[in-house]
């Protein structure tokens, strides 16, 4: 399966899935259509597919552009399908879904939202998981709790070391200086950091990243390292109380 991001708005990234064999083409999370039927088109893709982690309009406006255009069928999340615009086959936990020879299961990860999943493409080595994780990062609770986001973020970062990690924006320089405020003894995370501004000083994506350098450098995936809750002054608490810490204060860091 190829993989080609396509930047979107200011900061999203949609993600062009084509099968060689097939000739099926999926978009994952389409904030909006004409960059998206450009990009393929350059390559010659026709697409069959659109993929949507959550509801929300910069990972959905462009289904019906799309949709209308292509004929693509719309698969999303079943949990959330009153708000998934056009779609035609909601999908569960656990359900899979087939892009000619690849297939990905779905992942069941709200906090975000309350009815976000993932695409898990075991064989392709890669995940689409909207925006709940980040690379260095995670989504915003805007519909979920602690307890409901660390559940799901611990689901993902039990996936492979080797799975690539493709979210839903580039954020990840912004989540590094944060990340860093919290965590500055981590060596990888440093490293990662350095990585980062180099990338983006050459105008290049810092995605995907791996989820085993997430699992080193991501403070949101390392809520129940002793040594990061005592560094933020909550010892021995649950590991959840320390993620909910880290984002409240990632909500108003500057």
């Amino acid at each position: 399966m190829e993989i080609a991001l396509v930047p979107l708005l200011t900061d999203n990234y949609g993600y062009l899935l084509h099968d060689s064999n097939s000739k099926e083409t999926a978009i994952v999370d389409p904030s909006e259509a004409a960059p998206v039927l450009e990009a393929a088109a350059a390559r010659g893709w026709r697409l069959t597919h659109i993929l949507n982690t959550h509801h929300h309009p910069d990972h959905s406006g462009g289904n019906l552009g799309i949709k209308q255009a292509t004929g693509a069928k719309v698969v999303g999340p079943a949990p959330d399908r009153e708000r998934i615009p056009g779609i035609d086959v909601a999908l569960s936990e656990g359900e899979r879904f087939r892009l000619g020879s690849a297939e990905a299961e779905v992942l069941f990860i709200p906090g975000h939202t309350k009815g976000h999943i993932a695409f898990h493409f075991a064989g392709e080595r890669a995940v689409f998981c909207g925006d709940t994780l980040f690379s260095l990062g995670c989504g915003r609770m805007f519909e979920g709790t602690p307890p409901m986001m660390w559940a799901s973020l611990d689901k993902l970062r039990k996936l492979p070391g080797e799975t690539r990690i493709f979210c839903g924006h580039e954020y990840t320089q912004a989540n590094a200086r944060f990340a860093v405020s919290i965590d500055p003894g981590n060596p990888v995370l440093r490293a990662r950091e350095r990585q980062v501004a180099e990338l983006r000083s050459a105008g290049r994506p810092t995605i995907p990243s791996t989820m085993a350098e997430e699992r080193e450098a991501n403070p949101f995936l390392r809520a129940d390292n002793a040594a990061l809750a005592a560094a933020i002054g909550m010892p021995g608490a649950a590991p959840h109380e320390v993620f909910g810490e880290i984002r409240r204060r990632k909500d108003s860091f500057r």
